[in-house]
């Protein structure tokens, strides 16, 4: 038996959680997987019943946090570091940035066999002054020394890793698109296209627009804004546009908004915060939006 201890940032909805869960629970059977994670925090979503649903039981460890903290951090390195003498792994597989760091030292410190890491965006633009990202890439370059393999989500992220910002050679650095049951999408769409709309009393001549994300600066929630106005401005149909998710930024895209509906009589938005059963929004949508600065794998589109 193959023992993999696999490792995520935290348990937000986002494509890292449904990658993690898919993994740990459709390897073949001589692969057996601890799956652990930090917490969701406060303004996200929570994502723990995603591995519920597929019959696993994740271990948070509540030192996970998003932000840089040097004390919770250095706990955090303690605890995985202790895990990993308790559970002996054969393979430490890391999801995300924080857990990347986390997870791959305290795994080299422990004489870990294989170390992996799998890119589901990266930091390297868009998120931070000049200053924090080249220390960033400095951390990423060290690690990337450390681990045996790095699983780039698509070609396009590969190259950025590779010839962009000089993160690995190309050698480690291995293209595995994410995989998703799709199924349920296929499913009652008409249904669920009523329901929704019946919810939101959305009727036949309004047009719905969405869009689905962490209220944060990378969504760009402003620049979709700022586009549902031109929108608005520019036809005389009815239009609704729906934020889908929930964040720090709420209350100023809030602001935002009103001076949008006072400005377009022809433009209703509203804010639903996070919806887990997301294949029940899309059917009553008709077209979904995204506007992010930077994405791994746009999982919203998908």
């Amino acid at each position: 038996m193959i023992k993999i201890l696999r490792i995520v940032n935290r348990f937000n909805l986002g494509g890292p959680t449904y990658n993690a869960t898919f993994l740990s629970a459709y390897l073949s059977e001589e692969f057996q997987t601890q799956l652990v994670g930090g917490k969701h925090e406060e303004h996200e979503g929570d994502s723990q019943f995603i591995p519920l649903n597929y019959g696993l039981q994740p271990q948070i460890i509540e030192e996970f946090q998003r932000e840089i903290n040097w004390k919770q951090d250095r706990k955090a390195i303690k605890i995985v570091r202790q895990l990993i003498r308790t559970y002996q792994p054969d393979i430490v597989h890391t999801h995300a940035s924080k857990a990347g760091a986390i997870g791959r030292y305290a795994a080299y410190k422990e004489g870990v066999p294989v170390i992996v890491h799998t890119f589901h965006g990266h930091v390297f633009h868009s998120y931070f002054g000049a200053m924090k990202t080249w220390v960033y890439k400095v951390v990423e370059r060290y690690l990337a020394k450390k681990s045996d393999a790095i699983i780039a989500i698509s070609p396009i992220q590969k190259n950025e890793l590779v010839n962009k910002y000089h993160i690995v050679n190309s050698e480690k650095v291995h293209v595995i698109p994410l995989g998703f049951d799709l199924n349920r999408f296929y499913e009652n769409k008409e249904e669920k296209r009523e329901i929704f709309r019946t919810q939101y009393v959305v009727t036949s001549d309004e047009i719905a627009l969405g869009i689905i994300g962490r209220l944060t600066l990378i969504k760009n929630h402003e620049g979709f804004l700022k586009a549902v106005e031109i929108a608005a401005q520019k036809t005389s149909k009815k239009l609704v546009a729906f934020i889908i998710g929930d964040g720090e930024l709420r209350a100023e895209l809030e602001v935002q908004a009103a001076l949008l509906r006072a400005s377009c009589p022809n433009l209703r938005i509203i804010f639903t915060s996070w919806i887990k059963e997301i294949d029940t929004v899309l059917p009553g949508l008709d077209l979904i939006a995204l506007s992010s600065w930077n994405e791994g794998t746009p999982v919203s589109l998908i």
